[in-house]
């Protein structure tokens, strides 16, 4: 780090500390993510998942780019030197008094659909799509954080804690890990809701809570989706049948192309669910493509 000067501190979560950094060479200012976990050798920092996905990913405009890795032999410490974005979607959307315009938003929702396309296409799947981890910079979008990400082609169960509980999909909530890539359009969906809206669309206080809020908008699913998902050891699947209010009376403003594709993005069978490449070419997106 030696390359650096700390300017300020920017952000902090579980597993890692976000600073605002000036190159001292080039004057340049960069984020600079410092793990909290000691790392024991450059090598093993080069090979962790985030490292590997940011590689794999890089040069894409909707992705956020990786700069350099650096590894602190003396304190262990591995800090990863990327470009610096002006604030995330929850920074945005924070105590606004007005909804940011539709269209403005579909501007956010074509470019983070880009940035899954690109993604699953590459093999990797993000599982934490959340505001907080989607960087805004004039109107340019990119997705960050992928430290929770996965390869598509490894065989569930996968690690059932994953992703923040409120834009967990159904299939996440309901089974002992066995979930795929579309967990995460169903987390961009929500976020879709949330940037429209400014309010979160399924703020569950627990598990249960949160499958309750899922049934409360959509309704409970027919019996024929649930037998699709492998029974989780801990949720019961005897849910009453109730229908939902439905989306529609929640953002009542809201266009029809842009509920369309709302629907479309939170389907509760995954296999019905759009993908990011299907989404991009919707009619809700047609004056950006």
């Amino acid at each position: 780090m030696d390359n650096y000067k700390v300017i300020k501190k920017i952000g902090e979560g579980t597993f890692s500390e976000v600073t605002r950094v000036q190159n001292l060479k080039d004057g340049k200012h960069y984020a600079c993510k410092t793990m909290k976990q000691s790392i024991n050798s450059l090598e093993q920092a080069h090979n962790l998942r985030e490292v590997q996905a940011m590689k794999r990913l890089s040069l894409h405009p909707n992705i956020l780019q990786l700069h350099e890795v650096i590894f602190d032999q003396d304190t262990r410490t591995l800090s990863l030197i990327c470009e610096l974005m002006e604030m995330n979607i929850y920074e945005l959307i924070r105590g606004r008094q007005h909804p940011l315009s539709e269209s403005k938003v579909k501007i956010y929702m074509y470019q983070l659909c880009k940035a899954l396309d690109h993604m699953h296409s590459n093999g990797i799947f993000h599982r934490d799509v959340k505001p907080e981890n989607i960087l805004i910079k004039h109107d340019l979008l990119k997705l960050a954080d992928f430290g929770s990400s996965r390869s598509v082609y490894c065989k569930p169960p996968h690690t059932e804690y994953i992703s923040t509980r409120w834009y967990r999909a159904p299939e996440c909530l309901l089974t002992d890990g066995y979930y795929s890539l579309k967990m995460d359009i169903w987390s961009a969906g929500c976020v879709f809701f949330e940037t429209l809206s400014l309010k979160p669309l399924f703020p569950g206080t627990n598990e249960v809570d949160q499958v309750s809020k899922i049934h409360d908008v959509l309704g409970t699913p027919d019996c024929t989706v649930l037998q699709k998902f492998k029974q989780s050891r801990v949720m019961p699947f005897d849910f009453l049948p109730r229908k939902g209010c439905g989306l529609s009376q929640l953002i009542p403003r809201c266009s029809a192309p842009s509920l369309s594709l709302l629907y479309q993005m939170l389907a509760y069978d995954p296999d019905e669910r759009i993908s990011p490449r299907t989404a991009l070419q919707h009619t809700c997106f047609r004056e950006l493509r």
